[in-house]
């Protein structure tokens, strides 16, 4: 008879999920035992594989869980603020990014560090969903320059750099520190918008 499942199985499946990023992130994914995520769960191997068949189905909820939760954020703020210019929205994704990052660092480590760990089915899937990210940015950035819609490697390398900016954050910055997230968000999205001001190239 198959087992049933719990009242609580979500919440413990979010829980198993925590644990999971917090050792991938410190550890590594491939020094990361399972028997060290059940023990850091309080449970045992067999109750683990319950909610997590293999140790690479939990790596991959916890990386795409992550980065559909940053998609879900930047579409968001677009269905928030319908009547507000690219600029603005542009910013308001960063302060929201940066809120999801400060909840949560280590998915968001192990999602930066550990892409190739997944076989290539699943790595392409949350590569899909990072390239969703990347194109919400990008339409934004053509409604705020017309003149870029048809470069699109040099509008691509400049939605990178934004993301740049925001993405590792969590290698330098203190959340406990004297800025905050929103600000950490507000400088970058300033040198950003800044350096797009002017619609001629450098010559």
């Amino acid at each position: 008879m198959a087992r049933t499942q719990a009242a609580d199985y979500e919440l413990r499946r979010e829980s198993i999920m925590d644990a999971a990023a917090a050792l991938y992130a410190t550890q590594g994914f491939h020094a990361t035992s399972v028997s060290a995520i059940a023990i850091a769960c309080q449970t045992s191997k067999s109750l683990l594989y319950h909610y997590f068949p293999s140790k690479e189905d939990l790596l991959f909820e916890v990386m795409d869980s992550h980065v559909t939760a940053l998609v879900a954020a930047a579409r968001a703020v677009g269905e928030q603020m319908p009547t507000a210019g690219p600029a603005e929205k542009i910013r308001a994704i960063a302060e929201s990014l940066m809120r999801l990052y400060e909840g949560a660092r280590n998915y968001h480590k192990v999602l930066l560090n550990e892409l190739e760990a997944l076989s290539t089915p699943r790595r392409r899937i949350v590569v899909q969903h990072q390239h969703e990210l990347l194109d919400i940015v990008d339409g934004l950035l053509v409604e705020l320059r017309p003149d870029m819609a048809q470069r699109r490697g040099e509008r691509r390398a400049a939605v990178m750099m934004y993301f740049g900016m925001l993405n590792w954050t969590h290698t330098w910055w203190n959340p406990a520190g004297s800025l905050d997230g929103k600000r950490i968000a507000q400088m970058a999205s300033d040198m950003f918008l800044r350096g797009l001001s002017n619609g001629e190239r450098p010559g």
